[in-house]
């Protein structure tokens, strides 16, 4: 779940990531939100660490920038909160902040989450720190992975953590680490924690359940947590010692592990697992609640390195071909929508039922697939793809860690207004567009991603070659030039998306299909369709045989 990667433009102040998601987390565990993939630098095909990051709450984001800079000891920066930009008191600020674009720092120091909930007593609501004004002072004071997890330690015990249990996305241009954490609730002060790197060669993902169970308590270049991480569940009798049972951190501090549960969020970890490593052949019984089924593991290692496009098409994913494949059957309406309207579990006759949730879902915000890179400067080898809305009918584009300025069609916009102008309202068009008639509409969709994302590939090695030669004689230079880059290049994203929106329009106005000469047809419904909806009402479609008819055919 998330409050925003982006808000309003803001320098310094960490209101800026607008929010609705607290009512969610109080809502029931199908409602939760939020994807996360991490990949180690061997697991990707070129060298990236990469991690990604669905914010799947109803918000308008608008993409943020805040400028590093140097800053007098006495300088107190504010700490605004969620939904109403309340400003939540001041903390002190760092001598030195570095530049932050989206969710990565000028250093190619990138975070994501995704909130697990865990115990609701340990949430402590007077915690200065909600999880986002975290994130983001940790953007602006830490360097790499490592220095990352010692600066939200630090923040949560000065300031208090306000939010409920998380797991968070850590990766620099050498490693990516997985970190959960949880507050230590009213009256306490900092957070229990800990933090797994994930080994060279393998992936791993979380999707609001925690993930980490048992780990070493000796291995430091691999294993990090709070001192107290055990002593602190001892004292809330959380874990007991003459257990015989070695300590789990999510046993301990996120108990539950209902259905729902399993359905709505260990589900979508399943996909990632059986798509990255289809030869392990993963599989479905723990999501669907079997008695005794196994969990997915923490770390997966892919059939093949991990390309970039192969991390997005990830985030794309419904369950495609598999059994809980949601563009096939009745719930998929007459053209095999995905769309499965909130909320997720719902009562037939006093039975409960659950809808799926996948991985790319119509209430994102916005989608980020961030790439560091060891063997660049890091003002070129730390690159955001980015996109407002949901990942399977959108459009990434780069945005490098070091610009200047940001593409302004991704700035503007109003949730409760829509707008030509902004890049949200026009990627939710087509999105909206694509959902009512999906099998008809999304392959001209995906062909239109397929040629914007494949020629912003193609031309990636060129402008960091180009890029790499400023830099060595004139790095303010070679800034100018990723800059004039990653705005030119949003821009004219949101422009074919534009013509993308107009075009399905006009193809497909009032349940009409025009061919390439703009003449319209009536293709109709599928078969299969017709047929499940006679089967629910045969009586109701049925025509009168003739009769008359049939005697004189005789």
């Amino acid at each position: 779940m998330t409050k925003a990667l982006l808000g309003r433009p803001a320098v310094a102040k960490f209101g800026a990531w607008a929010a609705v998601a607290a009512l969610a987390i109080a809502a029931l565990p199908a409602a939760r939100a939020c994807t996360s993939i991490l990949v180690s630098r061997g697991a990707s095909k070129d060298g990236s660490v990469i991690i990604t990051y669905s914010a799947d709450a109803p918000f308008m984001p608008r993409l943020l920038r805040i400028p590093g800079g140097t800053h007098p000891p006495d300088a107190m920066v504010e700490v605004r909160g969620w939904e109403d930009d309340e400003v939540r008191g001041k903390v002190k600020q760092a001598p030195r902040t570095y530049t932050v674009v989206g969710l990565m720092n000028e250093h190619q120091l990138s975070l994501g989450e995704t909130t697990t909930g865990g115990r609701h007593e340990l949430v402590d609501r007077k915690g200065q720190l909600d999880y986002d004004a975290m994130m983001l002072l940790t953007l602006q004071r830490a360097k790499t992975a490592r220095e990352a997890i010692a600066t939200i330690d630090a923040l949560c015990k000065e300031y208090g953590y306000g939010a409920s249990g998380e797991t968070i996305s850590i990766a620099d241009r050498d490693e990516a680490w997985i970190m959960e954490l949880i507050g230590k609730g009213p009256g306490g002060r900092g957070i229990v924690w800990v933090a797994a790197r994930v080994p060279e060669g393998y992936i791993t993902s979380h999707a609001n359940m925690s993930r980490i169970t048992t780990f070493p308590l000796n291995d430091p270049d691999n294993w990090l947590y709070a001192p107290d991480v055990i002593s602190f569940a001892v004292e809330k009798g959380y874990y007991r010692t003459d257990s015989g049972k070695p300590f789990s951190y999510r046993d301990a501090y996120h108990p539950d592990q209902s259905p729902s549960q399993k359905r709505a969020c260990a589900g979508r970890v399943w996909s990632i697992c059986r798509r990255a490593a289809p030869s392990q052949n993963y599989s479905d019984a723990y999501f669907r609640g079997a008695e005794g089924a196994e969990d997915y593991p923490l770390f997966v290692k892919p059939d093949k390195p991990l390309a970039v496009s192969d991390v997005m098409a990830l985030m794309r994913d419904h369950y495609e071909g598999t059994p809980y494949d949601m563009t096939k059957g009745i719930d998929a309406g007459p053209y095999g929508s995905p769309l499965r309207l909130r909320d997720l579990a719902f009562t037939v006759d006093q039975k409960k039922y659950m809808w799926e949730r996948p991985i790319a879902t119509q209430q994102a915000g916005f989608v980020v697939v961030t790439q560091s890179r060891k063997a660049l400067p890091d003002a070129i080898g730390g690159v955001t793809w980015f996109t407002p809305d949901e990942a399977s009918t959108s459009c990434f584009t780069p945005l490098y860690c070091s610009i200047g300025s940001l593409p302004a069609a991704y700035e503007r916009g109003d949730y409760q207004k829509f707008s030509w102008e902004s890049a949200w309202w026009v990627t939710n068009l087509v999105s909206n567009l694509a959902y009512d008639r999906w099998s008809r509409v999304y392959p001209d969709v995906r062909k239109a991603q397929e040629e914007q994302e494949g020629n912003l590939f193609r031309m990636q090695p060129v402008i960091e070659e180009a890029a790499a030669k400023l830099a060595a004689t004139d790095p303010a230079l070679a800034n100018t030039f990723l800059t004039n880059y990653s705005v030119s290049t949003g821009e004219a994203v949101f422009r074919r998306w534009q013509e993308v929106a107009s075009a399905i329009l006009t193809k497909h106005v009032d349940g009409y299909l025009k061919n390439a000469k703009g003449h319209p047809s009536a293709p109709g419904y599928s078969a299969e369709w017709l047929r499940e909806v006679v089967k629910s009402r045969p009586d109701q479609f049925k025509l009168p045989e003739n009769k008359k008819a049939e005697e004189t055919d005789h």
